[in-house]
């Protein structure tokens, strides 16, 4: 059987892309089959290309089979999504999936263990080692529906006792074999769902435990796939037992919202809905006029909010409020009784407004942009150029959920504040901002960094890092345990 669809990564690793080998998803096939009648629903929660889904549809029947597919990185998915019947472009986690709605669970997830800052380690429930793979294995086991097969694709020694538990726990009819390519040391895990009391007997799961164990300490060999034609099991899809009613990213990205928009039109079917106070509210004075502390909190809580007029300047502002959490730090020196220095750090957690207002005034330079309102002056110019912005991952992840507004920071950076740093380091800064010339009158500026103390809730650090090239090509921020 050849591919429908080849591709040059198919057998080698791309960025942490460890696609199955044209070999093995042959053989795995092989051992796979459709029921006689019905609709048949498959999935894979970490597509790459979409090729070996693509290949399981084809395989059960292309007529009666619904492919979906999860994947995060855009290449990828682009490509997915071509193929497939139903592919969203993101992170597993970030989604929301019909529960038991999946006749077959394609499982070749990414390999690694989690780090600090990886998606859903707060959902991680386990007391082993914290893999990738028993992550993925967690979040996407709910989707398979009972009775419906499992291929599960993984090294083989990650198997431990913890995962071999959750393996013979769950699936009866249990099989194991080795990859074709040995490249990355994969094994095969084939099952059928059933639920925990209906597991085979105890001697015969223990058994099959220890063998999972036994591989995965290297102590022993797993048999490998038998080759098309000589396989001697066979592991019959269910049809589907209800519709799959939810597949959506959880979080809106770029592409969704443009498909949103073009939907409906426009941003909302309703603009007075969204934005508009409803006249069914009985309207009350305040008990005085209020002030404009009074109008500054009442924005940022998101009391007020809606369109508004200004009959003076003539403007209209779509006007939103929010608050976030921020720390200061004051540091205090005193001298004991022997007169050694002491030094007192606090930090005291702060509520900041930010009020964000969308300029819809027809004619105006500024219509249709995001302004941002503020008690503070305009801000200077900046000292120096950013140029290309990144974040690291642990910094992405911590602001795509809300827990962190970087513009402050980078304000504060471009200004020549340079956070909680030593004086030494801050006056590197400033020299790096206005070198003195050399013998030959030539002056070449220096790389540039601020650190800022921030709640550390999220992040499990308290500060993060910005760091501009000495050619300012480059502004870096991350977080110390990334640098």
């Amino acid at each position: 059987m050849a591919l429908m669809f080849p591709r040059v990564a198919r057998n080698f690793a791309k960025n942490g892309y460890y696609p199955t080998d044209e070999q093995t998803l042959e053989r795995i096939l092989a051992l796979i089959t459709s029921p006689e009648t019905g609709e048949v629903n498959v999935i894979d929660p970490c597509a790459g290309e979409g090729v070996a889904i693509a290949e399981v549809k084809h395989h059960l029947g292309k007529d009666n089979t619904s492919a979906y597919a999860v994947e995060y990185d855009h290449e990828r998915a682009t490509h997915a999504k071509t193929i497939t019947d139903h592919c969203l472009r993101s992170d597993l986690m970030d989604t929301m999936i019909t529960r038991q709605a999946f006749g077959l669970l394609w499982l070749n997830p990414p390999y690694g263990d989690m780090a600090r800052d990886t998606t859903g380690i707060a959902a991680y429930q386990g007391t082993g080692r914290k893999r990738l793979e028993k992550l993925f294995y967690q979040r996407t086991l709910p989707l398979l529906q009972y009775d419906g097969t499992l291929v599960f694709i993984l090294p083989g020694y990650v198997l431990d006792m913890e995962l071999a538990n959750w393996l013979t726990n769950h699936f009866t009819d249990l099989a194991v074999f080795e990859g074709v390519d040995k490249t990355f040391k994969q094994v095969v895990i084939l099952g059928r769902r059933v639920r925990t009391k209906e597991t085979q007997q105890d001697g015969d799961r223990r058994a099959f435990r220890d063998r999972l164990v036994d591989i995965g300490a290297s102590r022993l060999q797993a048999d490998e796939l038998p080759p098309v034609g000589d396989a001697v099991m066979s592991y019959v899809v269910p049809r589907a037992n209800k519709d799959v009613g939810q597949f959506f990213r959880i979080s809106m990205d770029v592409e969704q919202m443009q498909e949103e928009i073009a939907r409906n039109e426009g941003c909302w079917a309703d603009f007075n809905h969204v934005f508009a106070s409803t006249d069914k509210l009985a309207q009350r004075q305040p008990a005085r006029p209020l002030s404009d502390w009074h109008l500054a909190l009442s924005l940022a809580a998101g009391a007020i909010s809606g369109v508004i007029h200004s009959p003076k300047t003539g403007r209209t502002l779509v006007v939103k409020g929010d608050t976030y959490k921020a720390k200061t730090r004051r540091t205090e020196f005193r001298e004991d009784d022997e007169g050694n220095l002491i030094e007192t750090i606090t930090d005291t957690d702060v509520f900041v407004p930010a009020i964000k207002a969308w300029d819809m005034t027809l004619g105006s330079e500024l219509f249709g942009q995001i302004l941002s309102i503020s008690d503070k002056p305009a801000e200077n110019k900046p000292l120096f150029e950013l140029g290309r912005v990144v974040a690291t991952q642990g910094v992405d992840h911590i602001v795509r959920r809300g827990f962190l507004d970087l513009q402050p920071l980078l304000n504060r950076h471009l200004s020549g504040d340079w956070g909680e740093i030593a004086a030494e380091d801050w006056k590197l800064n400033d020299d790096s901002l206005n070198p003195e010339p050399d013998a030959n009158g030539e002056s070449y500026p220096g790389r540039l960094f601020s650190s800022y103390d921030v709640d550390d809730t999220f992040s499990g650090e308290g500060k993060i890092w910005i760091i501009t090239e000495w050619d300012r090509s480059v502004t870096t921020i991350l977080l110390p345990s990334e640098y």
